[in-house]
């Protein structure tokens, strides 16, 4: 690794966050669609959905959280083709800087746009009437199940934005991941659903994650949940690291 590799990686960060705050629709769409999602389970369907709680916003908000992450990489891969396409990673490699600083500055982008987006997320469900007990510990907790879960994605997104041949595509692609926490727990419990259904719901990344987040946030024992949790993040992150530094070698060799 180039000894001006974080210099370097700041400096492209720098770039990257004047671009989002120049244009702050960006946050506020990731945020939106997943805010009016929480609004509507809330107060027109939550009423009819039993999981054993009190308050279904409570048991909702780690989803929630999910698929604003989920939403959010879509930009990531946007914004990847788009300076792809631009030329501007040309321009950049033919300067004296660590080439790897380009794709980690639009990792690290994905990693704060995503954080603002779930504080966002966070505050509305607060107004919405979420309450925890939960200590500076267990946020702490959460904050890094999320942050690892948003890292872990991004790669997967870096990947899609090396790969795509259009806009649509490199955008396209975080569909699928939108898709998973609705078969997951992230809604109701998974021993309400058939038993193909539950199988899958039940060994895929997303409950695992949603059951370590409601059980922080509700001052349970986390048991094996958060291990297999992290299992999942971090065998994500390493797989689509590997294959999108690959790919991105493979681009400008």
């Amino acid at each position: 690794m180039s000894t001006h590799f974080f210099g370097d990686t700041a400096v492209l960060l720098g770039r990257s966050m004047r671009h989002i705050f120049r244009s702050v629709d960006t946050i506020i769409t990731t945020a939106i669609t997943p805010i009016a999602m929480m609004l509507l389970f809330v107060y027109v369907l939550g009423g009819a959905i039993r999981t054993g709680t009190d308050n279904y916003v409570n048991y909702l908000l780690p989803g929630i959280m999910l698929i604003a992450i989920a939403s959010g990489i879509a930009y990531t891969s946007f914004r990847l083709f788009t300076d792809l396409k631009s030329g501007i990673f040309e321009r950049f490699h033919s300067m004296p800087i660590a080439r790897s600083s380009v794709l980690w500055a639009h990792v690290l982008t994905s990693l704060v746009a995503n954080g603002i987006s779930v504080v966002i997320i966070v505050l509305v469900g607060l107004v919405m009437g979420f309450r925890t007990s939960a200590g500076p510990l267990a946020w702490l907790a959460v904050a890094g199940i999320l942050a690892l879960f948003t890292l872990a994605l991004t790669w997967i997104a870096v990947l899609a934005g090396l790969s795509a041949k259009s806009v649509d595509g490199a955008a396209g692609f975080s569909y699928p991941l939108i898709f998973l926490p609705f078969i997951s727990s992230a809604f109701v419990p998974t021993d309400t659903m058939p038993g193909p259904v539950r199988f899958f719901a039940e060994n895929q990344p997303v409950t695992s994650i949603v059951n370590t987040i409601q059980d922080l946030f509700a001052e349970r024992p986390v048991g094996s949940s958060i291990w297999i949790a992290l299992a999942w993040c971090l065998g994500i992150l390493v797989v689509g690291y590997a294959f999108a530094m690959a790919g991105y070698r493979r681009k400008i060799s």
